[in-house]
């Protein structure tokens, strides 16, 4: 059976909230990520077809090690997310504006998420 190539990674075009512009800009010329929505956010960031960032009800939420989401849960920078049904997800923070560098939290997740199997 003959593989079929993947089509190349889509970048939405739609618009997004302004407090996330500097995220998406940040991985504009990464042909690996894709912008697009998805669970309710007008933003959301994926790479090898699995999220790193987000925006969810103003917040910024990315995908770190559970150690790095502790740090930050720890030092006051950010909170375990809780996608809605109570259940505090371990491994995603959100954030909220002026807390910490989102675009910088937006690469580590990269990095993360990225270097991923499974």
């Amino acid at each position: 059976m003959k593989k079929v190539a993947k089509a190349p990674a889509k970048k939405t075009t739609g618009e997004v909230d302004p407090s996330f512009m500097p995220v998406v800009a940040a991985f504009a010329n990464d042909p690996n990520v894709r912008h697009g929505r998805m669970f309710g956010s007008s933003s959301v960031l994926s790479v090898n077809e699995k999220i790193f960032a987000m925006l969810v009800k103003a917040k910024f939420v990315a995908k770190l090690p559970r150690d790095r989401v502790d740090e930050l849960v720890g030092s006051r920078c950010g909170e375990y997310f809780d996608p809605g049904h109570g259940r505090l997800m371990k491994e995603w923070v959100a954030v909220d504006a002026g807390t910490a560098s989102w675009v910088e939290l937006a690469r580590e997740a990269y990095r993360f998420v990225k270097g991923a199997k499974g």
